[in-house]
């Protein structure tokens, strides 16, 4: 399988669920300016959605969008649960990170005004205390790593590329120093040059 990433985008999620899982993924860098990928391909013939992560599967089909990537790459680690009310727990968590946390950033990466990004940074924050509130484990499925583990990660290290202050959260800022710790997480960020 081939995942088409951008260095720090949001496709690091997937990255860090395959490297925790050791699955080995072929990997291809996309500029998002240009829509060229590092063999310079256009992007856009193989997505043509034209952002990452796009995962091209050994079949030759397609899987975009991280609310499909992470449970399929979760599904082939055995990171993602399977059973129960769990499986569930995690995709809503999957969702959450995606609709209401990552979507929020877009003022802040598209040149918005002060006004526009004080209020996306505030509604940020208002997100991750909702986390930080249900944050009872060392991860958000309690005891163990999931694939939306890896999507929360990566939004906290927006937060900090974006200077948005999550000191006042104890729980989100020891699991970032804990996702931090991990060798998978480690190595995917080496990975991408980070």
């Amino acid at each position: 399988m081939k995942l088409y990433y951008s260095p720090g985008a949001c496709s690091l999620a997937g990255h860090i669920v395959a490297v925790e899982g050791g699955l080995a993924l072929e990997l291809e860098k996309v500029d998002l300016k240009t829509h060229t990928t590092e063999t310079g391909q256009d992007f856009y013939a193989i997505n043509p959605k034209g952002y990452v992560p796009t995962l091209k599967l050994d079949n030759g089909s397609i899987l975009a969008e991280n609310a499909a990537v992470l449970p399929f790459l979760g599904d082939k680690t055995g990171a993602m649960p399977q059973e129960g009310m769990d499986r569930y727990h995690a995709l809503e968590w999957i969702g959450f990170i995606n609709s209401e946390i990552h979507k929020s950033f877009a003022p802040l990466f598209h040149g918005a005004d002060d006004q526009t990004k004080a209020k996306a940074k505030e509604k940020i924050l208002g997100r991750l205390k909702l986390v930080e509130d249900r944050l009872t484990g060392d991860y958000l499925m309690g005891s163990r790593f999931t694939p939306p583990d890896a999507y929360l990660f990566v939004m906290l290290t927006w937060c900090k590329k974006m200077h948005i202050d999550v000191s006042g959260l104890p729980r989100l800022s020891a699991f970032k120093v804990r996702m931090d710790t991990r060798d998978g997480v480690q190595k995917a960020l080496k990975e991408e040059g980070l």
